[in-house]
C-alpha cells in the first residue's frame, strides 16, 4: 500500500481519516460554517448507507433525472461538511444545498443550532456496520486495517474506530429527533422488505414530504430505479471507481459491497453476537426509539 503518512487526525477526542480531514477543516465546520435555513444535511455514521442518501437526494431535487447523478460524482454533488473541499464546494453554492456528514451532533456547526435547516439521519443495524466497516478498512490504504475480524469487532464495541462510537453517535443524534426539521430513517426500511411493509418508493415518499419537494409518479419511478444498488454498483459517480486504486483498491472489496442488511450473520460468531447484543441493551435501553433489528 501507498505511504499517506499519518492515517489517523484525533480532533476532540474522536478519530478520523487524515487523508481528507484537518484540523482546519473541522475546525471550519464546527465553527465557521454559516448554515442556512434552506441547507439539507444527510447524516450518517459510517457505512450506514451515506452513498445512498448522496444518490437519492441527487435524483430528487432532479425530479428522477439522472444526468446529474451520472455525471458529477456524488462527493460533489452533495459535499463532505467536515472534509478539506467543504469550503470550495459549498461556500458560493446556491440554495438548496445538499451536505454530508458524518460528524457526531458535539461537533455540528455551532450555526446549526437555533436554525430551520433540515436534517436526514439515517441509521444501520450495527452489526452491518461493523462487518461494512471492516471491508472497508481493508480496501482503503488511508485507514488502519485489523485483520482478526473478533478483534475489529472489540475495537468497533469500544469506540476505537473511524469517527469513534456507534453508539455515542446514534444516541447523540437521536436526542435531536424532536426538532421540528428531523427525520429518522433506517437503512433497512429502505430495501424492499415486505416482512416490514417498507420498501424503497415508501421512504422516497417519505423523504419527499419532509423536504417539501413531491414529485409525481414518472419522477418517483426515476429516482427509485436509479438509486436501486444495481445501478450505483455501475454508476462510476457514486461506486468510487474514479478514486485510485492506491487509495482505495477495489480489487480488494468494492466500495459498493452487498448492499443488504443481515450480511453480519455470515461474520459474527454466536458468542460475539450475543456479547454485542448485550452492550447494545446496555447502551440502547433508554433511548426510546425501536429498530427493525430489535425485532429480530
Amino acid at each position: 500500500m501507498a505511504d499517506h503518512g499519518p492515517r489517523s487526525l484525533l480532533y476532540e477526542g474522536i478519530m478520523l481519516p487524515a487523508l481528507v480531514h484537518s484540523t482546519e477543516s473541522l475546525r471550519y465546520a464546527q465553527l465557521g460554517f454559516q448554515v442556512r435555513d434552506s441547507d439539507v444535511f444527510s447524516v450518517t455514521y459510517p457505512k450506514s448507507g451515506t452513498t445512498w442518501m448522496q444518490e437519492l437526494l441527487t435524483l430528487i431535487h432532479s425530479d428522477g433525472d439522472p444526468q446529474l447523478a451520472r455525471s458529477v460524482p456524488s462527493w460533489e454533488r452533495v459535499p463532505w461538511l467536515e472534509q478539506t473541499t467543504a469550503a470550495g464546494f459549498l461556500e458560493n453554492r446556491p440554495c438548496p444545498r445538499l451536505i454530508s456528514s458524518h460528524l457526531p451532533c458535539g461537533l455540528f456547526p455551532t450555526s446549526f443550532h437555533g436554525s430551520n435547516t433540515k436534517v436526514i439521519y439515517t441509521v444501520r443495524n450495527p452489526k452491518d456496520v461493523c462487518v461494512s466497516l471492516y471491508y472497508y478498512s481493508k480496501m482503503a490504504s488511508f485507514l488502519e486495517f485489523q485483520e482478526d475480524f473478533g478483534e475489529f469487532v472489540e475495537l468497533f464495541s469500544a469506540g476505537k474506530v473511524l469517527f469513534g462510537s456507534w453508539f455515542q453517535h446514534v444516541k447523540g443524534w437521536l436526542g435531536l429527533r424532536d426538532r421540528l426539521n428531523f427525520l429518522l430513517l433506517t437503512y433497512e426500511e429502505m430495501h424492499q422488505c415486505p416482512a416490514l411493509c417498507q420498501d424503497l418508493r415508501g421512504s422516497v415518499e417519505r423523504i419527499c414530504q419532509f423536504l417539501g419537494k413531491p414529485l409525481d409518479a414518472r419522477a418517483l419511478d426515476g429516482v427509485v430505479e436509479n438509486a436501486s444498488f444495481q445501478a450505483m454498483k455501475q454508476n462510476k459517480m457514486c461506486n468510487y471507481s474514479l478514486v485510485p486504486e492506491n487509495i482505495m483498491d477495489q480489487r480488494i472489496s468494492p466500495f459498493l459491497r452487498k448492499g443488504v442488511p443481515g450480511d453480519w450473520k455470515g461474520h459474527f460468531t454466536v458468542a460475539q453476537s450475543q456479547a454485542f447484543d448485550r452492550l447494545y441493551r446496555e447502551q440502547m435501553q433508554d433511548v426510546g426509539v425501536r429498530f427493525p433489528w430489535d425485532e429480530a
